[in-house]
């Protein structure tokens, strides 16, 4: 059983990203899960993508909405899509909250385009 599975039945995972300087930055999202991979799809204009730009790094944690933890952190790996996985994470989010991500979409159309993340809970975080 790959370390993604952990995660089945959970609305949101923690996502922890990690500033230039070093500094831990955890922030609530909505995932789905493809085999082994995590996908996580957010705007482009958000501080997670900035930060995951400059250190592919992450720790993972089921939580709840406001992100308290549901178990034990998971270091990570994480990258940006193809355009081909991002199409997958999209449908898979779209299959998993339905309407509340058409939503989520209309409240936050100027944080810029939909990118989607790769997140490897299987590969340790140097």
């Amino acid at each position: 059983m790959s370390k993604a599975a952990q995660f089945s039945g959970h609305e949101y995972i923690s996502l922890e990203t990690y500033r230039k300087a070093g500094e831990p930055v955890r922030t609530p999202v909505w995932f789905t899960i493809d085999g082994d991979r995590i996908f996580v799809v957010t705007k482009s204009g958000t501080g997670k993508v900035k930060r995951l730009r400059n250190n592919e790094n992450v720790r993972i944690v089921p939580s709840g909405f406001r992100g308290e933890p549901k178990g034990e952190w998971v270091p990570a790996k994480a990258r940006f899509t193809t355009p081909e996985e991002q199409i997958t994470a999209l449908r898979q989010r779209s299959k998993k909250y339905g309407i509340k991500a058409k939503l989520a979409g209309f409240f936050s159309s100027s944080k810029g385009e939909l990118v989607a993340i790769s997140i490897s809970p299987d590969r340790e975080s140097n």
